[in-house]
Order: C-alpha cells, then structure tokens, then sequence
C-alpha cells in the first residue's frame, strides 16, 4: 500500500524498503494466504457461475465505466466505425434509389441529387463521417430534392450526439474516480499490538500526501474469520465491527497529518482471546475503511487495506515521525512505517483479566473482595463489588454485625444459625420509606 502504481515519491519507495529490512521474518517462510481485500484496497473475489449475465446490460453505463481502459477505448471505436458505416449504406442507397450514381455526360444538366458528390461507396461514408462528426469540406452536401436525406441527416446528428455525450461521461467518471485520490491515502504496512494505558491496544498508521484534507473523514474497522454457530453452522466469512478508540465517541478523524489508529482490545473485542502464540495459527483478516468527501472535487471516497496475522507485530509499537521546526510542524514520512520493540506479555486480554482477577482474588490478599448493597438513589439499592469484608470474610452481605449471646452459645454448641430473610426485607422497605419522606 505504500507504493501504489508509481504515484509515491521515490523518497517514500525508499522508506518502504527500510521498513521491509526491519520488521522481523518470522512469518516470511509461511505460504501466503488468501485474503479478501489486497493491500492496495481491491476485493480479491472472484464471482464464478453467474447465469444472469443480462443484469449488467441493464446499467450500461456502470458497466462500461468499470472496464478497462483498452476495452472502453475499443468499444468507443467500434460504435463510431459501426454508426459511420451504417449510415454510409442508407447514404449510398438514398443516391441508388434517386438515380444519382447512373453515370452522366458532365456537359448536360442532370436533375438534381439528394446529396452532391456521392458517386460510390466510399464518397458516401466520407459524407457519413463529416455528417456525425461536424465537419464541412464543402464537397458535399444534402439539397432539398429528397425529404428522406433530410430525415436521415437528423437522425444521424442525434446518435451521434449520443454517442459523444456517453463517451465524454464515461472518459470523466474513468478518471475522476473516488479510488484515484486514495492512491495518495497510504497506511502502514503492518499493524500492532502494544499496550496502552495499561491494556493491549491494536494499532495502525493512516497518512494523506496531498495537502488537500478529505473533508469528514472516518475509519471503520472489520474482522473477517470463519465461525460456527451452537447449531453447528459454518460460517467461512462472518463480518464483525471492530470500536475505533476515539474520544469523540465517534469514527472520525482530522487527517490533517499521520494519525496512528488504535483499537483496545477489552472484553467485547473480537480480539479479546488472541494471544503471541495463536497470532500466528490464527485464520481472521482485519479490514480498514477510510471515506470520506474531497475537498477539491466534492466526490465521496474511500480507500481500503486489510491485514493478515502475518502483517500483525506483537510487543511492537510506531515510532513518532512529527517534529516542530521553525514555527510549523514537520513530518518525516522515511519513518512512516517503522516500529521498535516494548514489553508486553504474551497472554491474551482474556488471559490478563483472569490473571488479575486471581491476584485480586487470591488466597495471599488478606481481605478478598465480597459483594454488598449500596444506596443507588431514592430508596434504591444495587449491587456494589469490590467491597472488602473487613470483620469476617466468609460472613455474608445480609448477616448482622453484632451477636447476641444465645447466637454465640448456639454456634458453640454446633449448631446451626438462622437468618430471618423476613426482618431483613422489612428494614430495607421501612428504609426506602424513610428515604422517600425525606
């Protein structure tokens, strides 16, 4: 994605190779796998067996807009050649049926012809071709002895009107397509996973090269993988949102310069069970989409990239390539793509939050947490973790505080103790009362 078609400076080629030397190979030797979006942005599906191939006939013009170069320019001329030889026939047989190709002495008045100057084939499609592309040599023109020439002529300057306007259309929209400006809309070549803030982050760098902003800017983020369902369903290619990290609590973005996207991978992530080990077994493919508006041309784009766990550095994080010079900000784009190494576990988010739960729940604390009730308003209450239970920890949220000597002399005696569920509940009601009184 980095060098696209020749459109990148040689400076940033440069950069690409760097970047390329330094990443490690652990992941060079494995087989490439198929992947649904390429890194320069196409969808890499085939469409096989299509039996309704008319569906395409119907929205001619799409159709002629998404070919190749070679086969519009081909089409185009095949519609002129075919038009100008077309009506060169209906121009030849006009001066048949009049009687104007009957050879004459050139010193005798002769009547007069449909059109001048016809005298074979070939004079009539020069005249078919000065009719549909408005060019008078003055040779040859249309009289008024036959209406039909004169139908014929009006019929030909409007196809070929048409034929003009769809051709210009289809020639403006080949090269003032959205995916032409992506072409300067680069991303790094390979994402990581690093911690942020205290948790494991997901992380991408975006650029624009031109100076001309994409005005409303957004990223949306997609795992692609191949699930199955409880009912035992497979599905080969199960589409799920990723949460762009932003604190706009949105999916814009300014792109006024490099932007790194970051993704915290936390419990609802679809990335929450991936650890350094399953990175490299694991078969998802991570889809990045940037749209946005031109703020030149007013045309909605949207470029694309993707990356494989192959692409994906774990312990790694994007070296900075923003400095402040001389009153302005500078980019270094030679270090676009560069990562340096930092100290992460390997364990999964799922397995960090466990592990934490265990020390925060192990036998070594001195006092475990325990759930209680707390006052959530007006006469409400709610459930309230991480309490610690200071006198007694295996004493439950409802117990009483205090006991009373018969309790004591009860639980000295074996047995069991008792709590009145009933008394409880009418404290609580006799309290939200109060609450609500005051």
């Amino acid at each position: 994605m980095l060098a696209r078609k020749g459109l990148v400076p040689e400076g940033f080629l440069l950069t690409r190779l760097a970047e390329d030397a330094t990443q490690p190979n652990r992941f060079r030797s494995k087989s490439q796998r198929a992947r649904f979006i390429t890194k320069s942005g196409s969808c890499n599906v085939a469409h096989k067996n299509i039996r309704e191939q008319g569906r395409f006939l119907q929205d001619v013009f799409t159709t002629m807009v998404d070919l190749k170069w070679q086969h519009s320019l081909l089409i185009f001329t095949s519609a002129f050649l075919c038009s100008w030889m077309l009506f060169a026939m209906m121009w030849w047989l006009l001066a048949f049926a009049h009687g104007d190709l009957e050879p004459r002495d050139p010193t005798e008045p002769g009547p007069v012809p449909c059109v001048t100057a016809i005298h074979s084939f070939t004079s009539a499609f020069l005249f078919s071709i000065e009719v549909q592309v408005t060019i008078g040599f003055g040779g040859r023109m249309v009289t008024e002895e036959c209406p039909l020439a004169i139908v014929v002529l009006i019929i030909q300057n409007i196809l070929g009107l048409i034929i003009n306007a769809v051709m210009l259309g289809c020639v403006f929209m080949k090269t003032a397509q959205a995916n032409r400006r992506a072409e300067t809309l680069i991303f790094s070549r390979n994402a990581v996973i690093a911690p942020r803030n205290g948790k494991p982050t997901f992380m991408f760098r975006v650029g624009d090269l031109r100076k001309s902003m994409i005005i409303s800017a957004t990223i949306q983020m997609q795992v692609i993988r191949r699930t199955v369902t409880a009912e035992g369903e497979v599905i080969p290619v199960c589409q799920l949102d990723i949460q762009v990290e932003n604190p706009l609590r949105s999916n814009g973005i300014f792109l006024v310069s490099p932007l790194i996207i970051s993704h915290t991978i936390d419990r609802g992530s679809p990335l929450y069970e991936l650890s350094a080990q399953s990175l490299a077994t694991e078969d998802l493919e991570i889809i990045v989409i940037l749209e946005g508006v031109v703020e030149t041309t007013g045309i909605t784009m949207q470029a694309r990239t993707s990356y494989t766990p192959e692409e994906i550095l774990w312990g790694r994080r994007f070296v900075s390539i923003m400095t402040e010079e001389d009153g302005r900000y500078s980019v270094d784009y030679s270090k676009f793509g560069n990562t340096v190494p930092v100290r992460m576990p390997a364990l999964s988010a799922k397995e960090l939050d466990q592990t934490r739960g265990v020390q925060d729940n192990g036998p070594h604390e001195g006092k475990p947490q325990g759930w209680g009730l707390v006052r959530a308003g007006r006469g409400g209450y709610r459930r309230s973790a991480g309490r610690a239970c200071e006198d007694n920890p295996s004493r439950p949220w409802y117990a009483p505080a205090e006991k009373d000597e018969q309790e004591k002399s009860k639980e000295k005696n074996g047995q069991k103790k008792t709590v009145k569920l009933e008394e409880i509940g009418r404290e609580l009601e006799e309290a939200t009362m109060e609450d609500m009184s005051d």
